[in-house]
């Protein structure tokens, strides 16, 4: 292995790593409901798909979109995990699991957990990765006290 090849290893693990942190950003800015650090992790043309929570596309309609989850959600932990992050120069890809415990406000509160996948794609605007598309795609989103087995999605 030449040192062209080693310093390309390295950069593939610091770039992989780099998007381990955006992930952790876009996290802590929903979860703190800090709206500059939530909405800063994305591209100005970015999408944001969350089935039947909501299509976004642009950073403007992300943002709007960012303000009403305090009507929706009055508690979440978004807890990511089994990340699958694949570089290809200024671009990447990643997968990722959802497990949100959540307090959703529909008809009351309601303690919920929230089990998801993540697919985005990521590109490096600046030396900086941004998320450029994020679809997320429920597995269930179910009362705490009746779990998935017995109601997959709130309101089935």
């Amino acid at each position: 292995m030449n040192l062209e090849d080693i310093a390309q290893r390295v950069q593939t693990l610091e770039d992989v790593e780099a998007i381990k942190k955006l992930k952790a950003r876009y996290c802590a800015g929903a979860d703190e409901r800090d709206e500059d650090k939530f909405v800063g992790c994305f591209t100005e043309d970015a999408v944001w798909d969350g089935g039947n929570f909501g299509h976004f596309e642009g950073k403007a309609a992300i943002r709007d979109f960012f303000g009403t989850i305090p009507q929706v959600l009055s508690f979440a932990i978004h807890y990511v995990m089994n990340p699958r992050i694949e570089v290809n120069g200024d671009t990447a890809t990643g997968y990722w699991y959802l497990l949100e415990p959540c307090t959703m406000l529909e008809g009351g509160e309601q303690a919920v957990w929230g089990v998801a996948k993540y697919e985005e794609e990521y590109v490096r605007e600046d030396g900086e990765w941004k998320i450029r598309n994020l679809i997320l795609a429920p597995e269930c989103w179910t009362p705490f006290e009746q779990g998935w087995v017995n109601q997959q999605f709130i309101g089935q």
